[in-house]
């Protein structure tokens, strides 16, 4: 059992939870928490390292579950609460913490939603999130998007990395990714409604910054701006909410019979 909290796994995790730059270099992230784990287990991803608290998880259904199969795993170690939480991201962590490999899943038919500098880690992670319960195709981060794959993303998204197929391109490749697609950005002083798009059709999404919009690079690669009309006086909706009601919109108009 690890007891020591100057391991060679936790300050691994705890530089990959901290950098960015070692996460695109290394293509893995942080995970942590018994949902977070058992998803990443049931969608075959690659676990590079997980420390765990037996006696922690053993107190919860789930958690005992889990500790079941983290017995038998390669790559798995026992450690002490103090040296898991040391590793984890989180104040009070759930007795589990992972790092494990980008998934690769390649893209699928459907929508393309692109996220266009969007700042709020939250944000990022409650639109993949919807995304991957919309049936969403692809999901593209755009220059200057947080990174969708820090420890605040990676919980928002409650496992929806291993679910929608997500990529992270510069505006000259997502041009050509959305080839043959028709282009809509998100605007809160457009004039059509969301709802009013053939959503049916071959379709890419642009949902931009929280406080600015869509950039310049967003606009000139949408065909049309849409928006959300609203009754009140209330300018415009978060981020997170207002691309998740579109995504519903568009799910709600393909599964139409």
């Amino acid at each position: 059992m690890i007891t020591s909290t100057a391991n060679q796994h936790v300050k691994r995790l705890r530089a990959l939870a901290d950098t960015a730059r070692l996460r695109r270099r290394e293509r893995s992230f942080v995970i942590e928490g018994v949902r977070l784990v058992s998803d990443a287990l049931a969608a075959g991803a690659y676990l590079q390292v997980v420390l765990y608290a037996p006696d922690q998880l053993a107190t919860t259904a789930a958690g005992a579950t889990l500790l079941a199969r983290l017995q038998h795993l390669p790559r798995c170690f026992p450690a002490t609460p103090a040296v898991v939480a040391a590793a984890a991201d989180t104040e009070q962590p759930q007795g589990v913490v992972a790092a494990v490999a980008w998934p690769d899943l390649p893209p699928r038919p459907g929508l393309r939603l692109i996220l266009d500098e969007i700042q709020d880690p939250g944000n990022v992670g409650t639109l993949l999130r919807s995304a991957a319960a919309a049936g969403v195709g692809l999901v593209i981060c755009a220059p200057g998007t947080a990174d969708p794959f820090s420890p605040k993303v990676a919980r928002a998204a409650m496992g929806a990395h291993f679910i929608v197929p997500l990529r992270l391109l510069p505006w000259d490749d997502i041009a050509t990714e959305l080839a043959g697609y028709t282009v809509y950005a998100a605007d809160s002083a457009a004039q059509q409604p969301y709802y009013t798009v053939d959503w049916r059709q071959p379709a890419a999404l642009i949902i931009g910054n929280e406080a600015h919009g869509v950039s310049t690079a967003a606009r000139t690669l949408a065909h049309s701006t849409i928006t959300i009309p609203m009754a009140g006086p209330i300018e415009s909706l978060n981020a997170g909410v207002a691309g998740s009601i579109i995504l519903f919109e568009a799910l709600r108009q393909q599964t139409i019979r």
